[in-house]
């Protein structure tokens, strides 16, 4: 069972962003990165290309860059603080994740 999925608040626990807060835009579990909104912003230099017989201008493109899975904290949307999350069955046999800070189910 991963530990964050897509839409998940996290926290960034290090790099340039430590401290701020973001939801999961992407999950790479194969790189064991995660894509955050409004985190890790990069510079891509975008060359001029033709799509569709239209000329596209060549710019410098702004968009999020992938981080680590072990620079993220999963956030609790009960106790509102970063915790690591637990795995539980419930009684009626589904597999959930658990805050270990407050004990609340966090799906």
């Amino acid at each position: 069972m991963s530990k964050i999925r897509r839409n998940d608040t996290v926290m960034v626990l290090s790099g340039k962003d430590r401290g701020k807060q973001g939801v999961v835009r992407e999950v790479q579990p194969k790189q064991n990165r995660v894509v955050v909104d409004g985190i890790n912003m990069i510079k891509k230099h975008q060359r001029p290309s033709q799509k569709g017989g239209v000329p596209v201008p060549g710019s410098i493109v702004t968009r999020e860059g992938p981080l680590h899975v072990s620079n993220v904290m999963l956030v609790c949307k009960d106790c509102g603080k970063a915790s690591r999350p637990g795995t539980r069955i419930r009684q009626d046999g589904i597999k959930v994740r658990v805050c270990k800070r407050c004990g609340a189910d966090i799906d």
